[in-house]
C-alpha cells in the first residue's frame, strides 16, 4: 500500500511548513489527487489518521479534491475523459493522446491557527 508512504511524506511537508511559519496547530489539509496516481482516497485518509494519532496533527481535517483522468488528442485537439485507461480519441480514434489531467498529487492548502 503506497498510500502509507505518501501519507508520511504529506505529514513531513506539513510539519516542515508548521516550523517554517511558527504554527502550532493545523486544522485543515487540502490535497489534490489525480485518478492516474492510483491513490485510493479512502486509504490515504485512513493512513493520515494513523500517522497523526498522538501527534500535534491528530484530528486534522483532510479534504481531497479528486481530478479525473483526462486526455487531449494530438491529432485533432479533442479533450476528453479517459475511461478504463483507454487512451484512444473518441472523436478521430487516434491513439496519439497526451494526458492533461489526473496525474496530480500535491498539497493545495494548509489551514493553520
Amino acid at each position: 500500500m503506497h498510500e502509507m508512504s505518501i501519507a508520511q511524506s504529506i505529514m513531513d511537508i506539513v510539519q516542515q511548513e508548521m516550523a517554517r511559519h511558527q504554527v502550532s496547530r493545523v486544522s485543515v489539509i487540502r490535497l489534490v489527487v489525480g485518478e492516474f496516481t492510483a491513490v485510493v482516497p479512502d486509504s490515504l485518509t485512513f493512513c493520515l489518521e494513523l500517522i497523526t494519532k498522538d501527534t500535534p496533527l491528530e484530528g486534522v481535517q483532510v479534504e481531497l479534491e479528486e481530478v479525473p483522468l483526462t486526455g487531449r488528442c494530438k491529432a485533432c485537439g479533442q479533450e476528453f475523459p479517459i475511461v478504463e485507461y483507454r487512451f484512444v480519441c473518441p472523436e478521430c480514434q487516434s491513439g496519439e493522446v497526451e494526458t492533461v489531467g489526473g496525474k496530480e498529487l500535491y498539497i493545495k492548502e494548509i489551514e493553520a491557527e
